[in-house]
């Protein structure tokens, strides 16, 4: 049986108003999350996340409270995107002395409409592919940060 939910945490050496826009933002999305990102930051807003060999995923701004808190939901196979297959993410950005804690959470895997070893199969990519996006954005701010000295 899958789990329903995914939690990964990771501490940023960046303030939360930098990681903020680097998990906000396409030309930041597309630097470390997917290859290709279009977002529209607003509830409601449209979302779309494409990786070269894999596809693009659509996906929905849920809530948008700058600097502290980002959700949005997207799907998880081809199709008309809708609330049954799709997962929920939140983003949470928490201020520390030395940076960003951003905490994801990913969930919604128990009641997407698959067979459960379908489901629990798509958990474990996400949950493997979590930390090789939070590594990735680490050393994208590290990278970003590091070329410009307004910091």
């Amino acid at each position: 049986m899958a789990p329903d939910t995914i939690e990964r945490e990771i501490l940023i050496d960046a303030p939360p108003r930098v990681v903020w826009s680097i998990v906000t933002e396409a030309e930041h999305l597309a630097g470390w999350f997917s290859d290709e990102a279009e977002i529209d930051l607003r509830s409601g807003g449209r979302m779309l996340l494409t990786w070269r060999g894999h596809g693009a995923y659509e996906g929905r701004v849920e809530t948008v409270d700058p600097p502290r808190l980002l959700a949005f939901r997207w799907q998880t196979r081809e199709g008309e995107f809708s609330e049954a297959n799709s997962t929920l993410v939140v983003m949470t950005l928490e201020a520390e002395e030395t940076g960003t804690r951003l905490r994801v959470v990913e969930s919604g895997f128990a009641t997407l409409p698959w067979p459960d070893n379908a489901r629990a199969r798509y958990a474990d990519e996400n949950s493997k592919g979590w930390l090789t996006e939070l590594d990735e954005l680490r050393d994208y701010v590290a990278r970003t940060v590091g070329a410009n000295s307004d910091r």
